[in-house]
């Protein structure tokens, strides 16, 4: 297969694991906001968001290097021998920290009883850490389908394990368990598909270093941006108040998130082979297609921001109707984060990792003192907007940065048709008075109707066309695709 095909081969599989994510995740959410009530459900979030940025950072720190490294190399164990053992260090003095800071965290919110739940949760950081080490050797490798099980695996022991605990009445503490049971069991999976050694001794490649640094920092940064909850929290706002937002920001999230991290490694792997073949023109293709492909999305985020006080109702029941608005507005921030993280993927994979510091630095001291501003003002919907409106900033510099230095044509005419639709749409959905169940049927036609406008504003070229038969054709002749060979391909 060529490039495009095995990236969108890969794509179309790992995204298919990952939708259990937001599935499993909505349906999970669902279950706990009405078992554990306003108040537990934001102790679950403020615990589980101070854990997952933890998380990030060590994904962050060494994944999309490790990526990156394992690609470029000829025999990928020496690399994965020593990323393997600087991850378990990194877990295991992570969780420790967490053990010491977590009253004092609990205490800075000013929730107590928070710190017991932080405490827990940190036991996660034991698993997360090394799997997601043997996750990046597996990208690193191209080997997609893998990736795709590992996820599936994941997301379908949580939901499982979730609701078998809290409904045996372990309650918030089951939730917790339920999460690091499935860290552990995707650990499992993924030491099944590939096995890297212990090493006598660790020595960081200095590429890794110089690498994994600004990528790291860039990343906490763009993580940073969605520091409203926590400031909200501790400029007065309650406990219910903070699941409020916290519901209005996993469901914002969560969609653009899943595609995020389908996408990204896979976009950062190919694109660093086809570069390594010298086919720069077939990687401004690629790296086009994928931007476009995250504009073109945007119809489909106005449809979920009128309808988001349905959608909030539906999930999470009327105790949970004031995160309606929040939703409404942070679903713009999720997906101006998707295409961010898309245009860090691409700076990586041409040898820039430095570029998405300089890009993400000035974006923090903007949220901050926007939050400062906002939320005493106007509370969870200023800091919402605070959101939406930097990462939209941060989205659109780095576009600009791709487009003068990489010489890649911005897709301004899908841009174009986007706003058109999404100024269909979005009255259209708003003042389309459904309630209950009848709301999926609601956004299922307004998306049919997307999909339809773009045909009709001829968005899809006939070569597009022929390009997913003949990917589609590929995945029913072959079934699950191979790893193709930079030596065979052809962009």
């Amino acid at each position: 297969m060529s490039p495009g095909h095995h990236l969108v081969h890969g794509t179309a599989l790992v995204f298919m694991a990952d939708a259990l994510f937001p599935l499993t995740g909505i349906i999970t959410a669902a279950y706990l906001t009405r078992n554990l009530g306003a108040e537990y459900y934001g102790y679950l979030t403020l615990a589980a968001t101070l854990i997952s940025w933890i998380e990030l950072a060590i994904s962050s720190f060494f994944a999309r290097a490790t990526v990156k490294l394992v690609g470029d190399a000829e025999d990928w164990r020496p690399i994965g021998a020593t990323v393997l053992r600087l991850h378990c260090y990194v877990g295991l003095c992570a969780m420790a920290l967490f053990w010491i800071l977590a009253k004092p965290c609990a205490l800075l919110l000013g929730e107590p009883r928070l710190a017991a739940y932080i405490a827990l949760f940190s036991l996660d950081l034991l698993f997360f850490a090394p799997s997601n080490c043997h996750i990046s050797l597996i990208i690193g490798r191209g080997k997609y389908t893998e990736r795709a099980i590992i996820s599936a695996g994941r997301w379908i022991a949580r939901l499982v394990l979730i609701l078998l605990l809290v409904g045996m009445g372990f309650s918030l503490t089951g939730a917790i368990l339920g999460n690091i049971g499935a860290s552990l069991i995707e650990l499992a999976i993924a030491r099944y598909f590939i096995r890297p050694s212990w090493p006598k001794r660790t020595i960081a490649p200095l590429a890794l270093l110089d690498y994994a640094v600004p990528i790291f920092l860039a990343t906490i940064i763009l993580r940073s941006l969605g520091l409203g909850l926590f400031l909200l929290k501790m400029m007065g706002a309650s406990a219910a108040q903070a699941g409020f937002y916290g519901a209005a920001q996993n469901v914002s999230f969560i969609m653009p998130g899943t595609i995020a991290i389908s996408l990204s490694p896979l976009l950062l792997s190919t694109v660093n082979r086809v570069l390594r073949e010298g086919n720069l023109p077939a990687a401004r293709v690629l790296i086009r297609n994928a931007m476009r492909t995250v504009i073109a999305m945007f119809p489909l985020a106005a449809i979920a921001s009128a309808a988001s006080n349905e959608i909030a109702v539906l999930l999470f029941g009327r105790q949970f109707a004031g995160a309606g608005p929040l939703i409404a507005i942070l679903i713009f921030a999720g997906l101006s984060l998707l295409l961010a993280n898309l245009i860090n993927a691409i700076l990586i994979s041409c040898g820039k990792p430095s570029w998405t510091l300089w890009l993400a630095a000035p974006l923090l001291p903007i949220a901050i003192a926007g939050h400062l501003f906002a939320i005493p003002r106007f509370g969870a919907v200023g800091a919402a907007a605070v959101t939406a409106a930097v990462t939209s900033l941060g989205a659109l510099a780095g576009a600009v940065t791709v487009k003068k230095f990489f010489k890649v044509d911005l897709p301004v005419a899908t841009f174009l048709r986007a706003l058109l639709l999404s100024g269909i749409v979005y009255p259209a959905v708003h003042f389309w008075p459904v309630h209950g169940a009848a709301t999926v049927a609601e956004i299922v036609i307004a998306v049919i109707l997307v999909l339809a406008g773009y045909v009709i504003l001829g968005e899809f070229r006939h070569g597009e066309i022929q390009f997913f038969r003949d990917v589609v054709r590929q995945a029913l002749s072959r079934g699950l695709p191979e790893q193709s060979s930079p030596e065979d391909s052809q962009a």
